[in-house]
């Protein structure tokens, strides 16, 4: 998977959880100041990452998920 697929695919899924058009969703996005997402958002939205990508995501983890960007970085690492 490519970067910009890898992107593709995180906005989506960040778009389920966030009433922000995925067109709106830059990667320096901030998830808590600028989606509105909260702890158990970002909770769900690693579980679809494990879903989607068939890795584990440690719940001591989910504090690097910050930004859509500290995402996407992390799973270049995972998958």
């Amino acid at each position: 998977m490519d970067d910009n697929e890898l992107t593709v695919c995180i906005r989506t899924i960040l778009g389920d959880y966030s009433e922000v058009p995925l067109s709106e969703i830059p990667e320096n996005s901030d998830l808590f100041a600028d989606l509105a997402l909260n702890s158990l958002d970002v909770v769900n939205i690693a579980v679809a990452f494990e879903e989607r990508f068939g890795i584990e995501i440690p719940d001591d983890d989910l504090v690097k998920f910050r930004t859509m960007g500290d995402i996407r970085e992390y799973l270049k690492h995972k998958i």
